[in-house]
Order: C-alpha cells, then structure tokens, then sequence
C-alpha cells in the first residue's frame, strides 16, 4: 500500500508539469496586457514598456515558463499583477473559505443521499421510490445560481433567518452548502439506488437471506458495503470539483474563495494567481483521488488482496 501512495505521488510530478505548461501558453496567447490592465489607460508607452521588462515579460515563452517553474519549486509564485499581494497568501488566506462550503456541501448530500437512495432501492417502484425518483430529478435540474437566489429572497429577504452573504459565522453557510449540495445530492440518491438495485439481486444477497439473516444485516453489510465503491466515486469527483471553488455559489453568496478569485485573476489575466490556484486544486484532486482509491480498498476486501497480491508477485520475482 506505501509503495503504491508513493507512485500516486510521484505520478503526479509528470502532471503538475503538463497543466502548469498548458495554462502559462493560454496565459501567454490570449488578448489582453496585463501591464496596461495595471497601470490604466492614462499610462504611456515608456511606463508600459519599463513595467514590462521590470515583470520579465518581453522575456521569450520558454524563459518566462522556465523561470515561474524554478520559483515555484523554491515556494515562490509571484506576486499580483492586479494588487501586488503575495499569491500563495491570498490562496491560504481564502482556501479555508471554500473547504469549509465543499465540506458542509459533501457532507449534506452524503448524509441525505446515500440513505434516501438505499430507501429507494430497497422499496423499488413504490410511493416513497417515484417520489424520490422525482425530487433528484427536479434537482438535478435545478440551477444552483437560481436555488441560491431563491433561498436568499426566502430565508434573508423575507423570513429574515440567514445571512444573504458573507463568511462570519456557520450561519453564513447554511445557504450555500445547500446550493452545491443539491446536484451532488440528487447523484448519490440516482447512484446509490442504482449500484443497490445491482447488488440486490445477486446470488451472495439471495444466499444470505435464505440461512436467515436480519433484513438490516442483509442492507447494511451485504448490499449497501458492495454497492459503495461508485458511490465513493462520485463523492471524490464531486468534493474534488468543490474544492476548486464554486464559482457560482461564491458570486451569489458573495464568498471569498478559491472560485471567486480564479474568475476575477482570469478577467484581469493575472497570471501568476491563475497559474497558482490551477496548481493548488490540481494537487488537492490527485491527494482526493489517492483518498478514494484507499477507501477502495477498506470498503471492499477484494481490492485490498489485490495489493497484497501485487506485493506478493514482486517477492516472487526475487
């Protein structure tokens, strides 16, 4: 299991270095100077051309990426172009904000989704499962701008219970967790009812029920333990594409985080922010999905003698 956390790892150095390229060109190609952004309309062309060289932009492609990349391996990613901050500051500075909406999102549509979708499944066709059936899909079709919007003209506007925006106190994150909740929410209920239908009908599941065993032993350890592996799926996907910031749910909530800065770094095409904040979600998406493949191997035995398999292979080999 170590050497194989390792060579998640290490795989991804290979990574890092294909984005960084990939968004320092797009960086670098598209219209727009970010010196004439900084300096305003009224700037002449010596300043220009002074602050230019004085940033190493009139550097060649190759010399600009090569440089930001030594830098960023010492721990420095620049500074600004739109308010000379230190960048990686900034992103520590409103990093918080967004875990704690992706964690309050995920645990939302985990605690709410997963049972719902095994009540579904377990009551196929009834009531209960066309109802459910019904809100996931309804859901899922909702925008979260307009979800959000809505609770705000409710529970601030009107009701006077939440907070509309701002990050003070837990209070300020009821509204949003449930904005970004309600798509990942209405998946697991699709996805769990699903995998469990699957599952439902297997001969270990008929065995178990024929030498007797309790309809909550049946659900819980025999069903609901192997129909989790895509479900585990969808919850690091998802925690992983919130931690890159929700955009919408941060304009409309109006939160500081990773979302709301990566959509105005890129309008002011202040790169050394872009290129920083695509790094850091691109690491905490390869450390999620080394999690979720770890879970894999507690949720279900079998991957887990696959590791132990490989190990064993190796020693062979010897």
């Amino acid at each position: 299991m170590i050497k194989f956390i390792i060579k998640r790892l290490l795989m991804l150095i290979p990574v890092l270095l294909g984005i960084s390229f990939i968004i320092f060109a797009i960086m670098s190609l598209t219209p727009g100077d970010p010196v004439r952004m900084k300096l305003g309309d009224g700037a002449t062309e010596e300043e220009i051309t002074a602050m230019r060289d004085e940033m190493g932009l009139n550097d060649p492609f190759l010399v600009q990426y090569v440089r930001y990349v030594k830098n960023a391996l010492h721990g420095d990613f620049g500074k600004s172009y739109r308010n000379n901050v230190d960048v990686f500051g900034e992103l520590m500075a409103r990093f918080p904000n967004t875990l704690r909406l992706a964690v309050f999102g995920i645990l939302i549509s985990v605690l709410i989704g997963i049972p719902v979708g095994v009540i579904s499944a377990v009551k196929q066709y009834s009531a209960a499962d066309n109802i459910i059936t019904i809100l996931a899909l309804l859901m899922t079709s909702l925008p979260s701008f307009w979800l959000g919007l809505m609770m705000i003209l409710l529970f601030a506007n009107k009701l006077h219970l939440l907070p509309a925006t701002g990050v003070d106190t837990w209070k300020h994150f009821i509204m949003p967790s449930i904005a970004v909740a309600a798509t990942t929410l209405a998946t697991l209920i699709r996805m769990t009812r699903s995998t469990m239908l699957d599952v439902i009908r297997q001969d270990y599941v008929r065995t178990a029920k024929a030498k007797g065993a309790s309809d909550r032993a049946i659900v819980f350890r025999h069903e609901l333990r192997n129909a989790l592996l895509p479900v585990i799926t969808v919850i690091g996907v998802n925690f992983g594409s919130l931690l890159g910031g929700a955009m919408i749910a941060e304009t409309v909530f109006a939160i500081p985080g990773l979302g709301s800065l990566m959509v105005a770094s890129v309008r002011a095409k202040d790169t050394p922010m872009v290129m920083a904040s695509v790094l850091f979600v691109a690491v905490a998406v390869g450390v999620i999905n080394l999690i979720v493949d770890i879970l894999y191997a507690y949720v279900d035995p079998r991957i887990k003698s696959q590791y132990g398999a490989h190990k064993a292979s190796g020693r062979d080999r010897k």
